[in-house]
């Protein structure tokens, strides 16, 4: 046999858009590699320009980007990372997206309306993309819109496990801002043992984004310490308004918990001033310094990355590490 035959060595490497340089470098400190050299810029116009600095013929390429505002920038930055990725031959792209961008339209609530999660996920696999991962979809459904494998991990035991340690002697009840997380409340109340569940039961305009109408506290809040949990915080109107509900009903403390601090204005100052005792968030997007206030505690999504990844590049089971739900 030739000595340059037989199998080829398998290649991780690492790729970063610019949106969040903090998560990839913390990545790659677990993961025990270095971030892929490369040129990334824009012209006069706008349009965005991007050059890896070394070979990367036959890698395994997972290439990270946090879509925080400027949104579409940084999707359009990453979609041409994976169409450079693929035009110099990689053998498998995968893309981590840890907030899904356009996540929120999944569906059309009225005529005329696009699905744009869909059309994010056909460009990724018009780009070149083998493989999604993100954290925390806002539906599940969005899995089914990419026609190839999507590791969907999930930030509720870093989030729960926090929460337990932190308030592990007081009565807990976990609670849904809304009809539609209560599965999520359930899985919550679980995790953190068999605690009491309540929600908010409130109506929204269609016709108003990030506006709610808060009703009514339904279940038992008085005197007990209620976990406020949702997936995504933007102007952080509808999670303040079912923690001042909360707090009208009785609730001892309100702790709220999210996976994605996507805190558009004026969320900060929303949540500094709605009497919670804590907002804890994952760094999935980035939160500047300016944006930070007494009371939030922002946890790291790098070890739940970096697994994954090592998962996918061992060709290992993502759905075993994580719970099924992968």
């Amino acid at each position: 046999m030739s000595p340059m035959a037989g199998t080829p060595k398998k290649n991780l490497m690492l790729f970063s858009g610019r949106a969040h340089p903090d998560l990839a470098e913390e990545v790659a400190k677990y993961l025990n590699v270095g971030i892929t050299a490369q040129s990334a810029y824009e012209f006069a116009n706008g349009e965005l320009f991007v050059r890896f600095e070394e070979s990367v013929r036959g890698c395994d390429a997972f290439v990270l980007q946090s879509h925080c505002a400027p949104i579409n920038t940084w999707l359009m930055e990453q979609l041409i990372m994976v169409d450079a990725l693929k035009r110099a031959s990689a053998k498998r792209i995968t893309v981590i997206m840890p907030f899904y961008p356009y996540a929120r339209q999944d569906k059309k609530h009225r005529g005329r309306e696009p699905i744009s999660a869909r059309l994010v996920a056909d460009m990724f696999k018009t780009a070149g993309a083998d493989r999604i991962m993100s954290v925390d979809l806002h539906t599940a459904q969005v899995q089914g819109f990419f026609d190839g494998p999507v590791d969907h991990l999930l930030a509720q035991t870093l989030l729960a496990g926090h929460v337990a340690k932190t308030y592990q002697n007081r009565e807990i009840t976990v609670v849904s801002p809304d009809s539609g997380r209560v599965r999520l409340a359930e899985k919550w109340a679980d995790t953190l043992g068999q605690r009491p569940l309540a929600f908010i039961h409130k109506t929204r305009d269609p016709f108003k984004p990030n506006e709610a109408m808060v009703n009514r506290v339904v279940g038992d809040v008085r005197d007990r310490v209620c976990v406020l949990i949702d997936d995504i915080i933007d102007t952080g109107g509808t999670i303040v308004k079912a923690a001042e509900a909360l707090k009208e009903a009785g609730a001892a403390e309100v702790v709220i918990a999210a996976t994605h601090g996507v805190l558009s204005d004026p969320a900060t100052e929303r949540l500094a001033n709605c009497g919670a005792s804590e907002v804890i968030f994952t760094n999935t997007l980035p939160i500047p310094e300016e944006k930070h206030f007494p009371g939030l505690t922002v946890l790291s999504i790098a070890p739940l990355l970096a697994r994954a990844i090592q998962q996918v590049f061992e060709d290992g089971s993502v759905t075993s590490l994580f719970d099924g739900d992968a």
